[in-house]
């Protein structure tokens, strides 16, 4: 089976089993789903749903975060993990949104990417499920996925996401990403996963790496 059929057959039973999808990050606005991205570094989603409603009762426009100490932000985000750094972040784009982009948060991927602590994957996310524009977001466990279904073999989530773009069209790369989020949370975790018994690794992987897997479990 080439990659292409692969990922036709994962697509079909992606949109199976997620027709109708949320965000997994809550956010009202642009600014407020860039800082729920930048905040997802190394924490999961449901902690920082956790922790973002205290933020935002304080700060939800750059304007306002711009009046916030860095002290009191990083103390309200701790539970998300890297704090310090974050909480500079989030200070640091917060002022130049407000003095170089009237307080919007901008469309391109030259100048999220140009702002503190905005990588592309961030950058990624906000462009394709804030502004509807085409972009893959690839973060680590997309990456392994990719690589356990036989779609990449890219040693980057870069290289990685060059591959997946190549399997799906444009218009429907955002709504592939949040699918094999979902799935990967519900059906193919990281660890002590059978892929025999999955509803994609189990025909997707490679037998020699169903056996490698079932070794590690």
């Amino acid at each position: 089976m080439t990659r292409a059929e692969k990922a036709e057959r994962i697509r079909k039973i992606l949109d199976r089993l997620y027709p109708e999808m949320d965000i997994p990050l809550d956010h009202d606005n642009a600014y407020t789903m860039l800082v729920a991205v930048l905040l997802s570094a190394q924490c999961t989603d449901v902690r920082v749903n956790e922790v973002t409603p205290g933020l935002f009762a304080l700060a939800s426009t750059p304007e306002a975060m711009c009046g916030i100490p860095v002290s009191k932000i990083r103390e309200v985000i701790r539970p998300c993990g890297l704090s310090p750094a974050k909480s500079k972040n989030i200070a640091a784009l917060s002022r130049i949104l407000v003095e170089e982009h009237g307080g919007r948060v901008p469309d391109s991927f030259e100048a999220l990417e140009a702002l503190p602590g905005v990588g592309h994957k961030t950058a990624s996310v906000v462009m394709s499920q804030v502004f509807g524009h085409p972009a893959f977001a690839v973060d680590t466990h997309i990456h392994r996925l990719a690589a356990r279904w036989g779609l990449s073999r890219g040693k980057n989530v870069e290289l990685t996401e060059r591959d997946l773009k190549k399997l799906w069209p444009p218009e429907s790369w955002g709504r592939v990403h949040l699918q094999i989020i979902y799935f990967g949370r519900e059906h193919c975790p990281a660890r002590g996963h059978d892929l025999s018994q999955c509803p994609i690794c189990g025909w997707a992987a490679s037998k020699t790496r169903i056996a490698a897997e079932a070794r590690r479990r």
